[in-house]
């Protein structure tokens, strides 16, 4: 996964109302804006604009049924960003182990 992909990820799901959306998609499988506004404090045409920015980085795909469109969670990018967490993390463990990380600066 390219840095770029993890920034867009990582951007994408900042917001609560995206982070809702997928847990939504995860929870229920594909749906259509109008039932993913449902329970939402945000218009129909937000959650359109929501769903544009999560599929640019890859988190959804949208799929035509008749005049509908209908919305699906892709895992992959999650994992991805996910696995570059983690990697991360273990890293930053590793540091505040070794006497590297935060608190060692100066001493």
């Amino acid at each position: 996964m390219s840095d770029g992909t993890v920034a867009e990820v990582l951007a994408a799901m900042a917001d609560p109302t995206r982070r809702a959306l997928l847990d939504s998609l995860a929870a229920g499988g594909e749906a259509s804006a109008t039932a993913l506004s449902t329970g939402l404090p945000v218009t129909r045409q937000a959650v359109v604009k929501h769903l544009a920015v999560l599929e640019r980085a890859g988190l959804v795909t949208p799929r035509r049924e008749g005049r509908e469109v209908r919305y699906a969670l892709r895992p992959a990018p999650l994992a991805d960003a996910a696995s570059w967490l983690g990697g991360l993390a273990a890293e930053w463990d590793a540091r505040t182990r070794d006497g590297d990380g935060v608190g060692s600066a100066g001493r």
